[in-house]
């Protein structure tokens, strides 16, 4: 390995093995070969003059790529598709007259970028399935333990960790919905020729249209595809690749809102992401665990956030038929973009299958605060009691204003002493503090986090891979 020159992240620090394997050149420019033997042995079953020989020889060679002799043709053809198809000729000699032939560069290039992202697409689909069925664990685990839940980053009444949980698979559940119907809907670009009309191939088939929509249909199905584009510039219409880029950024925009809340509940020292035995938390501060997982969750989530708007900004820029603004910038965007997720959600499996839920903290932090919670019930009780409402409920604003400054001050606030030597309650503090229980104020946390989980995700989990899930280990 070479450290002169420029690496990706994506290939030497987040991405697995696998999805790099995907938009590597080998996979990629053996699709390419695939492709021109589909084209080939098409029309040869649809009568053109392309021998069986001819399909064979090429089919022989799709893997034995010479990549130097590609980029030597390159440096001289100013042409990666010729390139290609010069070096395949070479080495299939006898077929080098009939490859490419009708088609144009999209043919080769726009297809095999839809196959590509077809087998990105499965690898992410089952990674995200592995961290529904992590947090799906989690939140069945802990769908009755109570902590204090926060709103406008302020403490605000009670809830479960397993329903706070819900609330993060929720969004992976949605997001888990909307990859599955864009990977579901892709199609090839089929071939359209130059400018979309078929016309090349029309030509070749002596105005025979039926055997133009065959010869499309039979290198779909050679492909595992049911379905092409209808219409087409030279290009399928970049439209898809917004489409994509924003469900990718979907998936990320979810990992980034868990990544951030375990980040801050971290720093409340809640609940802790994975820490190795020999794990450095800071180079100065030897006594540190930073949740460098989440951070670097975060981190890439941000760019593949931004990198959507290069989906919308090619689509919307393109000229008529075509133009060739979006291709160097799709060779970056599209595979860096299925790179990152995929380093994300590698991430994602490590968290989420090895969160530590420190339970003293949380009970320490719900009680500190559960008095300032309970005040409704202890109204209420004092109601019953034959106590005024509105003179009651003054009393709790001014005592609570008191305890929490006093708390502020390095005090213990003392609320249910302040409010039971108000004789208007008519309580004492042992009375008020028996109403205390975390378990009366979490509502129907529990039962909604258990509905959801039968009826939404578990037949989610059907499709589950384990082996997933052991396959990413200590990110």
């Amino acid at each position: 390995m070479s450290h002169e020159t420029y690496e990706s992240p994506f290939a030497g620090r987040y991405a697995s093995k696998e999805m790099q394997r995907i938009f590597s050149s080998q996979n990629r420019y053996s699709t390419w070969r695939r492709l021109w033997v589909a084209l080939a042995q098409a029309e040869h079953e649809l009568g053109l003059s392309v021998t069986q020989e001819q399909v064979d020889e090429l089919a022989a060679h799709t893997e034995d790529i010479d990549f130097a002799r590609v980029a030597e043709i390159e440096a001289e053809k100013r042409h990666d598709v010729m390139a290609h198809n010069i070096a395949y000729g070479e080495v299939a000699p006898g077929a080098a007259g009939i490859i490419h032939l009708g088609a144009t560069s999209c043919y080769i290039t726009d297809n095999a970028e839809v196959i590509l992202m077809r087998q990105a697409f499965d690898l992410l689909r089952r990674k995200l399935l592995a961290v529904i069925k992590n947090l799906a664990d989690f939140a069945e685990t802990y769908c009755e333990l109570p902590c204090l839940a926060y709103t406008h980053g302020q403490n605000a009444q009670p809830t479960t960790v397993g329903k706070r949980a819900s609330l993060w698979l929720q969004d992976f559940v949605i997001d888990y919905g909307d990859l599955t119907y864009v990977d579901g809907g892709l199609r090839l670009l089929g071939n359209k020729g130059a400018t979309g009309t078929q016309a090349s191939f029309l030509r070749l088939f002596n105005g025979d249209e039926e055997k133009v929509l065959k010869l499309e249909k039979r290198i779909a199905e050679l492909f595992g595809f049911s379905d092409v584009f209808d219409v087409s510039g030279q290009t399928y219409t970049r439209k898809e690749d917004m489409r994509i880029l924003n469900v990718l950024a979907g998936v990320a925009q979810s990992a980034y809102k868990f990544a951030q809340d375990m980040r801050l509940l971290q720093s409340f020292g809640e609940l802790e992401e994975p820490f190795n035995s020999k794990q450095i938390g800071s180079s100065a501060m030897a006594y540190k665990r930073n949740p460098m997982r989440c951070e670097r969750i975060d981190s890439i989530a941000r760019f593949v956030l931004c990198n959507a708007m290069n989906g919308a900004m090619t689509a919307s820029t393109q000229w008529l038929e075509r133009s060739l603004d979006d291709s160097a910038n799709r060779r970056v965007s599209l595979s860096e973009g299925f790179l990152a997720l995929d380093g994300i959600l590698n991430l994602l499996i490590d968290v989420t299958g090895r969160i530590t839920v420190n339970r003293k903290v949380i009970e320490r932090r719900l009680l500190d605060y559960l008095p300032f919670v309970a005040t409704e019930n202890i109204l209420m009780e004092a109601v019953k009691r034959g106590g005024d409402r509105q003179k009651l409920h003054e009393a709790i604003r001014r005592c609570s204003m008191e305890a929490e400054l006093e708390r502020r001050e390095g005090g213990d606030g003392g609320l249910l002493r302040r409010l039971a030597a108000e004789p208007a309650f008519r309580m004492t503090e042992e009375e008020m503090r028996s109403l205390l229980k975390p378990e009366d104020f979490v509502g129907l946390a529990p039962s909604q986090t258990r509905r959801f989980l039968r009826a939404k995700v578990e037949p989610l989990l059907r499709d589950y891979d384990p082996t997933v899930n052991r396959s990413v280990v200590n990110v």
